[in-house]
Parts: structure tokens; C-alpha cells; sequence
């Protein structure tokens, strides 16, 4: 159940002070019932009663469930932004900044769960709600591929890395994502040595990037 009566120091909270908490009890228990049951089977009410209140009380402070859900992605989304606010203070080579920013993201995506429930929840029901997905794009996504293109401009301009991946972003972290993707399908099912992909994925996106290297078209 997600009531809260006491504050951690055993304190009985105030009507007001559970007043407080209650919007983010509520997207709480709306989040873990979206990602197990998908949007059209979740009930407000099954909702309600993992909060401990009434499913009016529910419409109270979400009008609709079409507005509790955008809020519960909104409430449960973890921008990129912050990792790339945490590793703008990185020395170095723009190429070990790249290999630094990629291993913030292999551990985020890879201890952080609800990361991954996120995007499985848009992948389901993006075509449902198209602001949902153009709103996680730009506030959760571009960050970092402004910051991918950012660090492979400062490189090409050093003479390190190739100028012609400037165009291609998305490139850098395709294999995190498509990685993502597959544990998404396949949860626990899917037996990969994760350290081992990483490095994979490091060495094939370096050896392609770093100047002087040639490739195949």
C-alpha cells in the first residue's frame, strides 16, 4: 500500500502533510499499475485502492485517466540531461568524454528499472498519446544527442575524431538502445554478458569515429 500515515522519524503526519504527498502517492501507484497491466486494462479504481483512498478522490487531483497517465510519465521520466549535466565537468579528449558519458548511461539504464518500464510504456502506447513521445523526445533525449554533437565537433575540430558523424548522432548510442529495447522484450529471459557488450560497443564506436581510421561504406 502506498498510504503514508508517518514521516520517517515515526511522526504522525498532519491532514495537511498527507494532502501534500498524496499526488505523488497516487502517480506512484498508477506507475506500477500502467506497466503491469498497459493503459487500457489499468482501473482507476485498482489504482485508488493501492493509495488507500477512493477512486474519486483520484479525479480529484487527475481529471481524467488520460491526463493521470501523461502525468505518470511525466512523474516517473528521468532526463539525460542530468547525466550530461553531471559529466560536462569531464577533462580530456572529447573521445574519453564520449566513453565516459556512454558508461554514465550503460549505468543508469542498466540499474535503473524504471527507465526501462518507461520506454516500454511508450513503445506501447506512443500512438495513443503522440504528445507523450514528442515531449519525451525533447526533454529527455535531445540533451544528450546535443551533447553527442557537441563533443563530436569539439573532437573533429582537434583533429581526433571524423567530422562525418556530426549528421548521425544517433549512431553513438543505437547499441545501448537497441540493447534497452531487447531487454524490454525479452526481461529476464535475455542471458547477455552486458560488460562485455559495452566494451563492444565502446571499441567499434571509437575505431569508427577516431581520424585517420577508414571504414567501408
Amino acid at each position: 500500500m502506498f498510504k503514508l500515515c508517518h514521516s520517517k522519524a515515526g511522526k504522525k503526519l498532519t491532514r495537511a502533510e498527507q494532502k501534500e504527498l498524496r499526488p505523488a502517492q497516487i502517480l506512484d501507484a498508477a506507475f506500477t499499475e500502467f506497466v503491469k497491466n498497459g493503459y487500457a486494462a489499468t482501473r482507476v479504481e485498482d489504482i485508488a485502492k493501492h493509495v488507500g483512498v477512493t477512486k474519486g478522490t483520484i479525479y480529484v487531483y487527475f481529471e481524467t485517466k488520460e491526463i493521470l497517465f501523461e502525468a505518470t510519465i511525466r512523474h516517473a521520466s528521468t532526463s539525460f540531461a542530468d547525466i550530461v549535466k553531471s559529466e560536462d565537468t569531464r577533462t580530456g579528449t572529447a573521445s574519453e568524454k564520449i566513453r565516459s558519458l556512454l558508461g554514465a548511461l550503460y549505468d543508469h539504464l542498466d540499474e535503473d528499472r524504471q527507465n526501462r518500464e518507461i520506454l516500454k510504456l511508450i513503445i506501447a502506447e506512443g500512438q495513443k498519446f503522440p504528445d507523450i513521445v514528442a515531449r519525451h523526445e525533447q526533454c529527455v533525449f535531445q540533451p544528450l544527442i546535443d551533447r553527442i554533437i557537441e563533443l563530436i565537433k569539439e573532437g573533429a575540430a582537434a583533429g581526433e575524431l571524423k567530422s562525418d558523424y556530426i549528421a548521425f548522432p544517433e549512431l553513438v548510442i543505437a547499441p545501448l538502445m537497441t540493447l534497452t529495447v531487447l531487454r524490454i522484450i525479452f526481461e529476464e529471459a535475455m542471458d547477455i554478458d552486458i560488460k562485455g557488450y559495452r566494451a563492444a560497443h565502446l571499441d567499434l564506436l571509437l575505431n569508427g569515429l577516431l581520424a585517420g581510421k577508414t571504414g567501408e561504406g
